[in-house]
């Protein structure tokens, strides 16, 4: 029974993206052989076939295209290499086309937009690797059926005509194959163009949220991330702690030994930092030689020995850059956020204990009050 919650169309195609494709269009070949069947129930009305060969042939097509659609509805053609069945349903649909051939006999013709028609389906499905052994087997089939017909049955499949027939159908299939090759190449710049847009995109919004020479979080993406965190706790009544370190006489290295040294400092202290921090922390750059450590879900009481931690890993550093050896140090400040306090009142109090730690002599962490 239907949950009334489920659209019918949604128990049939099921709600999987990629099997709901396949099935939508193994719908689609369905409904045009359906079209078929009707067209070739019109010749027996007209007296061009034999009422009970096309009720058999009819019979045969509808049941061959409901077992491909159960296959794949069932997941059982997922086992295969093609899940659609593409080829497989398009083989089937030419062969079934190929018989009626022989049925309708001054009506045949009628089977030749049918057969363009399954190929024109298979132009946006199948690879052209695909469509050219397809359009081989066609134009075999075919052949084979139009001579056989026109050795057991002259008088309604006369050699001239069935010889046009074939170099339509031979002039047709390779045409087939070239569009199918066209259409494969534009689907292919297409993902190429969209691959291209979604890695733009990635790198954009990298470039809006990462610091360029660390690849930390920058400050804009920090206060968001600060401001998402205080409006969680507000509303979880628990709290969080903001940390700040200052590497110690930044300048002054910039100054002795350039500024590629100097960025060779603050890459290695943000990689340091990165490998030492919680999975849960936020690490990021607020300034030139700022970092800050967001800290979730954490009591002054606890940051302050993963902070203290983090501070003696980071000045035990020693970063080589050419010649220069260069050894450093940190002033760092914590605050835990109070309740009723903005983001901005907690970043004054993390700055005043970080001043209050450079006013010491540096190289220590200074909790704010």
């Amino acid at each position: 029974m239907l949950k009334a919650d489920r659209p019918f169309i949604d128990t049939l195609l099921t709600l999987d993206p990629r099997q709901r494709e396949r099935l939508s269009q193994a719908l689609l070949a369905m409904a045009i052989l359906a079209a078929g069947v009707l067209a070739m129930h019109y010749f027996v009305h007209i007296g061009a076939a034999q009422a009970r060969a096309v009720w058999w042939w009819s019979g045969l097509t509808l049941v061959g295209m409901v077992a491909f659609f159960v296959l794949i509805r069932t997941g059982v053609s997922r086992r295969w290499r093609e899940p659609s069945l593409t080829v497989p349903q398009m083989l089937f649909a030419l062969t079934s086309g190929a018989v009626a051939y022989t049925l309708l006999g001054a009506g045949r013709g009628a089977v030749f937009p049918v057969v363009m028609t399954i190929l024109m389906f298979g132009l946006f499905v199948a690879t052209p690797a695909q469509m050219r052994w397809v359009s081989l087997y066609a134009v075999a089939l075919f052949g084979v059926v139009m001579l056989g017909c026109t050795v057991t049955e002259p008088e309604r499949y006369p050699q001239d005509v069935e010889i046009g027939h074939f170099l339509l159908v031979a002039t047709m299939m390779p045409a087939v194959s070239i569009l199918a090759s066209r259409l494969s190449q534009i689907r292919l710049r297409s993902r190429q163009h969209r691959a291209e847009l979604a890695q733009a995109l990635i790198r954009l919004r990298e470039q809006s949220t990462r610091d360029e020479l660390t690849g930390l979080v920058n400050r804009r993406h920090l206060e968001e991330l600060m401001d998402q965190e205080h409006q969680r706790c507000i509303r979880s009544g628990q709290t969080f702690c903001v940390a700040l370190l200052d590497i110690d006489g930044l300048r002054r290295i910039n100054d002795q030994h350039g500024h590629t040294v100097g960025d060779a400092v603050l890459r290695t202290v943000a990689q340091e930092a990165t490998r030492h921090v919680r999975s849960s922390d936020v690490l990021a750059r607020q300034s030139g030689d700022e970092f800050v450590v967001l800290m979730s879900d954490t009591r002054a009481t606890l940051a302050r020995g993963g902070l203290e931690r983090l501070h003696q890993r980071l000045g035990a550093l020693r970063i080589l850059q050419g010649p220069a050896v260069v050894a450093i140090t940190l002033s760092g400040g914590l605050a835990e956020h109070h309740a009723g306090e903005t983001v901005a009142q907690t970043l004054d109090r993390v700055h005043a204990a970080r001043d209050e730690a450079k006013a010491q002599g540096g190289n220590r962490v200074v909790v704010a009050a």
